[in-house]
């Protein structure tokens, strides 16, 4: 429970970031969850974003909470990607869990101005 609760606060602390007309990455896992429900809930109050995903399942609940999508392809730059990490460090070093998105979370993050 502390765990989810962790990961809520961290998005919440995402949010704070996102300004209109961003271009951000969307993560994969629990932690991207929780953000991507909060980015929706000010995309429907006006906010203008443009947003990246790193796996389908990312696309799937951006396109169902009305989240826009852009392909990777059409963006000249991302200026934030959230996503979760199992560890991070002092320096912002991430040790991520393997799954079926890290490759496409790895190109996105590394194309980001801020993760």
């Amino acid at each position: 429970m502390a765990n989810e609760l962790e990961k809520e606060n961290a998005a919440i602390a995402a949010m704070e970031y996102v300004e209109d007309g961003m271009t951000i990455g969307l993560g994969t896992g629990s932690t991207a969850k929780f953000f991507v429900e909060m980015l929706a809930e000010e995309v429907a109050d006006g906010l203008v974003v443009r947003c990246i995903e790193t796996s389908e399942q990312t696309r799937r609940l951006a396109e169902s909470l009305g989240v826009p999508l852009i392909p990777f392809e059409q963006v000249d730059r991302i200026h934030m990607t959230v996503d979760g990490a199992d560890e991070v460090d002092s320096n912002g070093n991430m040790i991520k869990g393997g799954g079926a998105a890290l490759l496409r979370e790895k190109i996105i993050a590394n194309a980001s101005d801020h993760m």
